[in-house]
């Protein structure tokens, strides 16, 4: 197993769409999920996808971990999976915002329009094809990996760039914070809760 480099914003590999994988069950396929687990366990991290580490195919590894799912969404922890070429279908109409950061873009979150339903099929490493559903934070992580596949980044995404902030200044984020902490995933919390200004900024105006 490896820690694999990751690709930033403005490398063209995160600007293509990945191929799609013709034999799931290659050992070459194995390998490169097991590297991209081993770099997540590394950093830390939910998820990543094959082109963020250089690699042009259709892969993606994820987590749910309890910690890092928000306290309302009813979601379960999902232990690591292995997705081989994924398809996403939005099970809804509308969107929603969800906070989203990405380690291709560090230092930085925004808010994201994804679609709060969603259903999933993809291929294991075995070449069994499965069918899920997802919701919420979970969606919407999701989503946020599968566009890695097509060549998009969140910012891509978002419609009001006013919502996309640095992590040592949360403003955004620790306003909506304030009143809805219960919706958000903990890590969003812990960029709040170690903003040191954030008490002075969010005093209500004088009149």
């Amino acid at each position: 197993m490896a820690i694999l480099k990751i690709a930033k914003m403005g490398h063209p590999v995160l600007r293509r769409a990945a191929a799609k994988v013709d034999d799931p069950s290659a050992p070459e396929i194995a390998r490169l999920a097991s590297d991209m687990r081993e770099t997540l366990e590394d950093i830390g991290a939910s998820g990543i996808a094959a082109p963020q580490v250089f690699v042009e195919k259709r892969v993606v590894v994820y987590r749910m971990i309890a910690s890092r799912i928000p306290a309302d969404s009813g979601i379960e922890p999902v232990p690591w999976t292995v997705m081989v070429n994924p398809e996403i279908t939005p099970l809804t109409q509308d969107q929603i915002l969800f906070w989203e950061r990405c380690l291709s873009i560090p230092g930085l979150h925004g808010k994201v329009p994804r679609y709060p339903r969603v259903s999933i099929r993809y291929q294991t490493l075995e070449g069994e094809t499965v069918d899920k559903e997802a919701h919420s934070t979970w969606a919407a992580l999701l989503q946020h990996e599968c566009d890695h596949l097509d060549g998009m980044l969140y910012p891509m995404r978002m419609d009001d760039l006013s919502l996309l902030a640095f992590n040592e200044a949360p403003g955004p984020l620790a306003e909506e914070a304030t009143k809805h902490p219960d919706s958000l995933d903990p890590l969003f919390l812990d960029l709040v809760e170690r903003w040191p200004a954030r008490e002075r900024w969010l005093q209500p105006i004088p009149n």
